[in-house]
């Protein structure tokens, strides 16, 4: 160790004085630090239980309080403190005892420290209002949430012109201005070029830096300032002194910072000549500490022969195959002895066998340290095989600024997995233990969602803190629970999984890996086996374990292709003949199942006595699936209360049944994976009841995961649920790509349309324009255009502005249809599209503007070159003038064969990509042969702008690399060697290209950045278009409420849009603070509004619910500011309404504008859409009782600790008042067949029985899927999802190429189109007339689906009976005989009765 810190080695030795007793602590039983009780106040405190004021926290000041002892002949010098967590208290409480117990003491010194969190209580706040009103001194640290700032700051405001020094460290800057030291003063931070403002200027080069600049300043400046003679230089290095002092943290440090402020700025002690402090004890800024070394270390070298020649370890420890654990730890902690986690977590992982180097920094960046500690700087290897970050932040930056791409880069070099653990620093372990919200949103924000982004897995709470200190232990939840969450030893059981892992993914061969790949059947049914959002299962699977086998997995017996795989995993092939039940691979008996799985008994509460009627025999538990050498396919069961309506009315979800938690028990214990694929998306595992994140062992979904490393490919379109199963199933989340786009096309009486339309342009001046305009009218009503486009009768005699009008609007209809992108087909893992197939992609990226990174649309580049704005197009183009549809097909056109033409130019023969880069240099490198020009140049587009084209295709090449880039494949190979994942965000690749390529492990985003200001720009448009299309439809007048649906994937890939349509309604507009989080909103005038504000009831999904609860804090207290503001109740609806609600509910009027709902925590979904699947629904009321008991649970954002509550009868209140409904569509991969969640949000038929009126609401979706953002009615959502998929050859024939798959998402989409039809009534009959003329009167088609999948087959004609038998579908009496014959006919063939 270096000379210049033989002072700190010195305060470390006293710092370890007791690290014998603390290990003795660690291998007894239950028992505090003995360095943590010896410095509390208090020998009798109890940890607070949850509850209370509805707060996260009910943890009071008085725990921090130090009072001296009376003494009329001392001044009195009183200190307040407000810090970030607790890691400060132990320390100052002792520095301020010693200060006190001192004989020679110049002053009696009282102290009272406040932790953040604790000001959101009135009464708390107004307690520290009160300890500032006789305050000498300030200080606070790490404030950076913005509502708690702006209260620290208006309290210490009051008065710090009478306090004697006020001191504030990194924090937000507005609570920075309130630091001052006699002439210092940072009162114009943020105004000035002062370095202090440069340290927190928005500077993306140099934002990772921050601390690394704060710890230059603090060691440089005082040397500097010393000489200088004036009193604000003097002043200033004081407060830099200071920052030492506090970043020094021990009780020393902390004694002689009091001494020194006390002594220069308290008037009493300043005129009696101050008194006498010691300089700061500096620490190492970086280095390594373990609590029996005798020093912190500088050289990892160093560090490892001291751990070469200890004494105490164990057998274990002296193994060199043993595996090495590094560990980030805050120096913070360390320096100020608030240290009894990290010796806990260092003393277990030793205990089991495993060695530490655990690394710390004083800073913020720990990728410097990374590098220097754990990485041989000889071979480039890791000195570790995996990392543990007990920080709880990013690993570069903490709470206010992160750098991602910094810390991707040093992990990536690094190459092992990355764990980041939970220390619970909001809550105490009683009130973790007892919230049905698990963590505290800040914290979600800070130390969940943002160490995501760079690749942080498992968000384990290891450990926990009681009033007194670190909680090594916490009350026994359950018996014997064997799983991560698990609270009752000091570090959880995520060392077993670390332990685990190593074992796994570096210590066995790959012959000896043991893996179990789970797939998902739902709704049940044996035609539904390796359910997932747009892949091909069973062909995935296939490829995967092929390049396993090569790689020299054990997977004897795998079948020569996919389809025997299927037969052999649903014991025939695609559900053929003979086959009741799928392979059975195991049955467990009861005695067996109850005596390995831990929980049993807690599922009894919900389905009775073991083995039950799920997944049973009667006498054992059935586990389905196949096992091919170390492989094992399983079937992971369904929630099992589907078919039961009776289960899904009830508000929260039921436990796992004893099939779901014997097919984990089987995995783990039975068949001892050593980890387990979830193969696509999505399973139930992630969406059992528990809390929302930040699991304890009573949650289900840890109970189940047990302690099996889980890998989950998922659709890389999907990041909210993706985010889920990272969050409460600990899975490694791997992305996969959605299949290729193409342009839907037309078909039969549409392409007809098209040609005549064609015809018209053509002949139109001639005396035949009349008369195809009669054929198009005809035509058009035949393809049951005239729902969507007004169109006269038949012969009527029309003057040719108006035939221009009519097929100007018919010919924007069917190019809508015809340009509207949908997958085709099904993706395979390891199978990337070819550069042709990415075509449409490319298309629609090259259709928005990306101003931020200086690119033009390609649509906005052709159109001006006609001197045409592309706003202006589009809107001609929406309202049917002919001559703007023409243009805007040329256009698309003219976009289309451009990038055709550069795809070609970067493709082999094969139509495989090869070297863009290179390709595109040469291209780029001589203009005229660019081939986007050259394809131009035969339009009326040739004069395009040539340098604009250049930046785009540039663009577009580095797309197209991506597109066709294949890392699914490698990507799970990594995962399984053991090595890290590049993190990467989901969403839509069209908006977001750097979703690509996939193989990422997936992330979402920082949930405080939403909504973003170009979120709320395209928001405006689409709130200003959805209220003119009501006015237009309702005579002019503003609807007063509209319901709509949050959901969470879709604000992930717009960045908030939805979110702000919400607060752009009800007339607000976010505010962002200096770091750019949005956590408050101000009200926009009504003159500025220009229009009423509009009330909402905002149905958040669970998902939403999970991912942003901080968002739906923001918008319960917008809506409840709006219903506050003195405006006339005429222009104010949420006013209104909550007057009204108020005096029928008798509550207040705050209360009363609950209008934030979700399930209940834990829960997810209405279940409506569990109960149309399967069919197991009675009538439409039967439903919508579903949602209003599922769905009523509201957020109180002045209870936010409480989490979700029961508010039915307010939630009836505010839906009976809504107008019009409202949903969002943001991607073109899905739309509102596609899934079922979208109907089973929407309230239309439930809205209409409860309104006084009984009128039924509008229905409005917004379609932001391209750049021309449209507002349409459901109806005709529903009619162009149903043209452009289900009844669409391209679509059904790209599925039918998938077999046994493909069959299955045929029948989805009817069975949602009945969903619809169901809660909302706005399915035509010719949708379903079509349907069955497509798939049961067309004999070729009706064959090849029974003999591809007959279970989905079957259930295709069942969901079309169902339809006719519940009224939705007036069809012929023929029509619906051939149905029941050929559900005889299919029954039949399944159970193998030949007739």
């Amino acid at each position: 160790m270096s000379s210049s810190f033989a002072t700190a080695a010195a305060a470390q030795t006293k710092l370890l004085a007791a690290p014998l007793p603390l290990h003795t602590f660690l291998l007894a039983a239950r028992r505090h630090p003995p360095s943590l009780t010896r410095r509390s106040t208090t020998n009798t405190i109890r940890c607070a239980i949850a509850g209370g004021n509805g707060l996260f926290t009910q943890t009071k000041p008085e725990v921090r309080r130090v009072v001296p002892p009376p003494d009329a002949l001392l001044p009195r010098v009183k200190v307040v403190y407000v810090v970030l967590e607790a890691q400060y208290q132990s320390s100052i409480t002792a520095a301020v005892q010693q200060l006190n117990a001192d004989a020679r003491r110049a002053a009696a010194f009282e102290v009272v420290g406040y932790l953040v969190e604790e000001l959101r209580d009135a009464e708390t706040y107004a307690t520290f209002c009160a300890d500032l009103a006789d305050a000498n001194v300030f200080i606070g640290s790490l404030i950076f949430v913005e509502e708690l700032a702006l209260k620290v700051k208006a309290a210490v405001e009051k008065e710090r012109y009478r306090m004697d020094a006020v001191l504030v460290f990194p924090s937000m800057p507005e609570v920075m201005r309130l630091n001052k030291l006699g002439s210092f003063s940072m009162s114009q931070l943020g105004q000035s070029k002062s370095p202090f403002f440069q340290l927190f200027k928005r500077n993306k080069a140099n934002s990772s830096n921050f601390a690394d600049s704060m710890l230059k300043l603090v060691r440089t400046l005082p040397k500097v300032l010393k000489y200088l003679p004036s009193d604000k230089a003097q002043d200033a290095r004081l407060y830099i002194l200071s920052l030492q002092f506090w970043l020094g943290g021990s009780p020393d440090n902390l004694q002689n910072f009091l001494k020194m402020i006390a002594g220069s700025y308290v008037p009493a002690l300043k005129g009696a000549g101050g008194i006498a402090y010691d300089d700061p004890v500096l620490y190492l800024d970086a280095g390594i500490w373990h609590p029996l070394a005798p020093t912190m270390y500088e050289d990892v070298k160093e560090y490892l022969n001291w751990y070469g020649t200890r004494r105490d370890a164990n057998e274990k420890l002296k193994d060199p195959n043993a595996p090495v654990i590094g560990l980030v730890l805050q120096r913070s902690h360390i320096v100020t002895g608030d240290d009894g986690h990290y010796v806990a977590v260092i003393m277990e992982l030793e205990a089991r066998g495993a060695k530490v180097i655990p690394i710390f920094a004083g800073g913020l960046d720990f990728s410097g340290p990374v590098q220097r500690y754990l990485v041989d700087p000889v071979t480039g290897k890791p000195f570790v095989n995996a990392v543990v970050s007990l920080t709880g932040f990013a690993l570069v930056g903490g709470p206010a600024r992160q750098d991602h791409p910094k810390a991707i880069a040093a992990l990536q070099k690094l190459d092992v997995p990355y764990i980041v653990a939970l220390p619970l620093v909001f809550q105490t372990t009683e009130e973790w233990l007892n919230s049905t919200l698990g963590l505290h949103p800040i914290q979600v924000a800070l130390q969940v969602a943002l160490p995501e982004l760079d690749g942080g897995m498992e968000p384990i709470g290891n450990h926990t803190r009681c009033t007194r200190g670190w909680s090594s232990s916490a009350p026994e939840q359950s018996d014997g629970l064997n799983s991560r969450g698990k609270p009752r030893s000091v570090v959880c059981d995520f060392l077993k999984v670390l332990l685990k892992l190593k074992e796994f993914l570096v210590c066995l061969l790959q012959e000896e890996k043991k893996l179990a790949i789970t797939v998902f059947s739902f709704p049940p049914d044996k035609g539904n086996v390796g359910t997932a959002a747009y892949l091909n299962v069973f062909n995935s699977i296939y490829s995967v374990l092929s390049d396993l086998k090569k790689d020299g997995y054990n997977v004897e017996g795998l079948p020569e292709t996919p389809e025997a795989l299927i037969e052999e995993v649903i014991h025939d092939k695609e559900a053929q003949f003979n086959s009741p039940n799928l392979n059975v691979a195991y049955r467990m008996n009861v005695r067996e199942y109850q005596a390995l799985t831990s929980y049993a008994t807690l599922l009894e509460e919900n389905w009775g006595k073991p083995p039950g009627h799920l997944n049973s025999d009667g006498e054992n538990l059935l586990v389905y699936g196949k096992q091919y050498g170390n492989v094992f396919i399983g079937v992971q069961p369904t929630f099992g209360y589907e078919g039961d309506p009776m289960r899904l009315l009830f508000s929260k979800s039921a436990s796992p049944h004893h099939g779901f938690a014997a097919y984990y028990t089987f995995v783990e214990k039975i068949f001892q994976a050593d980890a387990v694929l979830h193969f696509g998306t999505h399973g139930s595992l992630e969406f059992m009841p528990g809390k929302q994140v930040g699991m304890s062992d009573t949650c289900y979904p840890d109970s189940l995961i047990g302690n099996i490393p889980n890998i989950y490919y998922y659709a890389a379109n999907n990041p909210s649920e993706a985010t889920v199963a990272k969050r409460r199933s600990y899975a490694n989340t791997i992305s996969y790509l959605t299949p290729p786009a193409e342009n839907a096309g037309l078909y039969k009486g549409l392409k007809q349309l098209s040609e005549l339309i064609s015809s018209y342009q053509s002949l139109k001046d001639t005396g035949r324009g009349a008369q195809i305009v009669s054929s198009i009218i005809s035509t058009a009503k035949q393809c049951n255009l005239d729902k969507d486009v007004p169109l006269p009768e038949e012969g009527e005699e029309l003057p040719p502005k108006e035939r221009d009008l009519v097929v100007g609007k018919v010919y924007a209809k069917i190019m809508e249809i015809e340009s509207r992108l949908l997958p085709c087909g099904l993706h395979v893992i390891g199978e990337p599209p070819s550069a042709i197939e990415a075509v449409a992609t490319l298309v629609n990226i090259a259709a928005l503007d990306r101003p931020e990174e200086g690119i033009s649309s390609l649509p906005g580049i052709l159109a001006a070159t006609v001197g045409r704005d592309i706003e202006d197009v589009y809107r001609g183009n929406d309202k049917g003038i002919l001559a703007d549809v023409e243009l805007l097909r040329q256009i698309t056109e003219a976009s289309r064969g451009a990038i055709t033409a550069f795809v070609e130019k970067t493709t082999n023969s094969k139509g495989q990509v090869v070297n863009v880069t290179n390709n595109l240099s040469a291209i780029l490198g001589f203009g005229l042969s660019e081939p986007w020009v050259q394809y131009l140049s035969k339009t009326k587009f040739i004069r395009a702008d040539r340098e604009k084209l250049r930046v785009l295709f540039g663009f577009l090449g580095e797309c197209l690399k991506l597109v066709v880039q294949d890392n699914e494949l490698g990507s799970l190979k990594l995962a399984l060697e053991g090595s890290y994942v590049e993190p990467g965000p989901g969403g839509d690749p069209i908006r977001n290209p750097k979703v690509l390529p996939t193989g990422k492990n997936i992330h979402a985003l920082d949930p405080q950045a939403i909504p973003t200001a170009a979120a709320l720009k395209s928001a405006k448009i689409v709130v200003d278009r959805l209220l003119e299309r009501q006015k237009a439809d309702n005579g002019g007048k503003y609807p007063e409420t509209v319901a709509l649906v949050l959901w969470g994937t879709d604000n992930i890939k717009t960045y908030g849009e939805s979110l702000a349509q919400v607060l752009w309604m009800i007339g607000v507009r976010p505010v962002a603070d200096t770091f750019g989080r949005v956590n408050r909103v101000e009200p926009v005038s009504l003159e500025e509004l220009g229009r009423p504000r509009i009330d909402v009831v905002v149905n958040c999904s669970g998902v939403f619910r999970d991912l942003f609860i901080n968002q739906m804090n923001l918008l319960d207290r917008a809506v409840k500011m709006v219903a506050e503001l003195d405006e006339p109740v005429e222009m104010n609806y949420v006013r209104k309404h909550a007057q009204e609600q108020a005096e029928q509910l008798g509550v207040s009027l705050r209360e009363a504008a609950t209008r934030v709902f979700s399930n209940a925590s834990g829960s997810y979904s209405s279940n409506v859409n569990l109960a149309v699947e399967n069919a197991s629904w009675t009538d439409e009321k039967q439903l919508q009782d579903m949602y209003l008991s599922r769905k009523s649970f509201a957020f109180d954002s002045d209870a936010p600790g409480a989490g979700m509550k029961e508010k039915r009868k307010a939630f009836e209140l505010a839906l009976a008042t809504a107008d019009a409904t409202f949903q969002n569509l943001d991607s073109s991969e899905i739309s509102l067949t596609d899934v079922s969640h979208y109907f089973d949000s929407d309230p239309t038929k439930l809205v209409q029985g409860l309104r006084k009126d009984g009128r039924a609401p509008a229905s409005y979706i917004a379609d932001t899927t391209t750049a021309n953002a449209q507002v349409r009615t459901l109806s005709e959502t529903v009619r162009l999802d149903a043209r452009t998929k289900l009844l669409n050859p391209k679509w059904y024939e790209g599925m039918m190429k998938s077999g046994y798959e493909g069959v299955r998402e045929i029948e989805k989409r009817l069975t949602n189109t009945v969903g619809w039809s169901a809660t909302s009534g706005q399915v035509d009959n010719w949708v379903y007339e079509e349907a069955n003329s497509t798939f049961i009167e067309d004999e070729a088609m009706r064959k090849r689906l029974m003999e591809t999948n007959p279970n989905s087959f079957r259930k295709l004609v069942q969901t079309f009976l169902e339809a006719s038998g519940r009224g939705y579908w007036e069809t012929s009496e023929d029509n619906l005989e051939r149905l029941r014959e050929l559900y005889s006919e299919v029954e039949d063939k399944i159970e193998g009765i030949d007739r």
